[in-house]
């Protein structure tokens, strides 16, 4: 089935959204958390946002700001409201912990056992309230030896193994541009809560939901794990190419852009090789079928790279595609985001608010049953204390001003210079 453009464009009214009426607390930072929370926001649920008074430390992320706020932080937090609490004292925590029986769902991102200390045990919540689903995002998982070690997005990339697939062959290992140590963790998280969501809807009970980012990372190592576990051999790095089929990988062109070639069967081979005016190498015995062309894959290399260097890479695209032959160029960021079908599928979004706008990449989830929303801009730091805890909490306003006074919450919006310097405006 296929959505129309109409269907694609943006609306106001997210009523239809499939996870309208679920209510999560986000007691997250960095990355892994904020883009669980993230999908679950654009998924329609009521996000709010757990902060220090100090805000979460991607908010001062450099270099680049938008009303004091980090880009980087305002990536991350579209669509989610913000309440400032010190979790360092008791009126804090027992507040929080308020806070978490009276939502579906909480997900978490600090190091195991952080959290029970403060306190705020999912191990005891849930027992307060059955239902309730409680998704924990770590470096390593709640067991094991490394459980209480630190990891960050490249911590897991390496020790994974994943990233000594990556980077030429014969040179050192390289980090994926894309933080998927972290990515991953925050999809896999969303996975299980949806699962979770499930199997409460069938049984009124919740789960605890332990997302390990190394654990995320092994699995996707997929194949390449089950080829060294069947034969003992240890992949290597394997550059812009492909570790079974030599006929996807990169080319550069006449003009120095690469050409990413898929060609992945005979069929496409041929074509390949008819663009390339290689027709001789169709049915020769060295490169006739995927196993000879794999078995004498570094004496093809260079033969298709010199044929590569005859035009320019758009040029290459355009003929391949005339054959049937999947290519495309290798794009850098700035023309990607220009790209037709990306604008097409509304994939750069504009987060607008009162006195700023920012632009960040969109939402790829697509539902034919589900409008396909505007988005609200990331909170600020606390923007929302007072009107969360009154509407959520039932708190009076004497008992807010009380907390505010006492430092235990904040409404303070604080700020961040594009140097970095911090400055406090005041308000309730």
């Amino acid at each position: 089935m296929t959505v129309d453009s109409a269907t694609r464009g943006l609306k106001s009214d997210s009523a239809n959204k499939p996870l309208m009426g679920i209510r999560v607390l986000d007691l997250t930072q960095f990355l892994s958390g904020p883009y669980c929370t993230q999908i679950l926001s654009d998924l329609g649920a009521d996000v709010v946002k757990v902060e220090s008074p100090e805000g979460d430390l991607t908010r001062q992320i450099p270099p680049h700001f938008v009303g004091g706020d980090s880009v980087y932080f305002l990536a991350l937090n579209r669509g989610k409201k913000s309440i400032a609490v010190d979790l360092k004292t008791a009126d804090g925590q027992r507040l929080v912990c308020d806070m978490v029986c009276a939502h579906d769902i909480v997900v978490e991102n600090f190091r195991p056992g952080v959290l029970a200390r403060l306190g705020i045990s999912a191990e005891v919540l849930r027992k307060e309230k059955p239902s309730l689903i409680w998704c924990s995002i770590s470096g390593f998982g709640q067991d094991g030896p490394y459980r209480d070690k630190p990891a960050y997005d490249m911590i897991v990339q390496a020790m994974s193994g994943g990233m000594s697939l990556t980077g030429e062959e014969g040179g050192t290992a390289v980090r994926a541009g894309i933080p998927i140590g972290d990515i991953c963790a925050g999809m896999y998280g969303v996975i299980g809560i949806l699962a979770a969501l499930n199997r409460r809807n069938n049984t009124g009970l919740g789960d605890y939901i332990d997302i390990s980012m190394l654990d995320c990372q092994a699995a996707m190592l997929s194949y390449q794990a089950a080829y060294h576990l069947h034969s003992g051999e240890t992949p290597k790095r394997q550059g812009a190419g492909h570790d079974s089929i030599p006929t996807y990988r990169a080319f550069p062109a006449s003009d120095d852009r690469e050409v990413v070639v898929t060609a992945n069967t005979e069929r496409m081979w041929q074509g390949l090789c008819r663009v390339l005016d290689l027709a001789d190498l169709i049915d020769s015995p060295e490169f006739g079928t995927n196993k000879a062309r794999f078995a004498n894959r570094h004496k093809l290399w260079p033969i298709l790279c010199d044929a590569f260097r005859g035009k320019p890479a758009a040029e290459w695209v355009t003929l391949l595609e005339k054959e049937q032959v999947p290519a495309a160029v290798v794009n850098d960021i700035s023309q990607a985001v220009q790209d037709a079908q990306i604008r097409h599928r509304n994939m750069v979004a504009t987060l607008r608010g009162k006195e700023n706008t920012v632009r960040v990449m969109g939402d790829p989830i697509v539902l034919a049953s589900s409008d396909r929303v505007s988005f609200g801009f990331p909170p600020g730091l606390g923007q929302d204390t007072v009107s969360v805890l009154t509407q959520t909490l039932g708190l009076e306003q004497d008992r807010i001003d009380d907390l505010i006074n006492r430092g235990v919450i904040s409404s303070t919006r604080s700020r961040i210079d594009h140097r970095g310097g911090r400055k406090a405006g005041n308000k309730k």
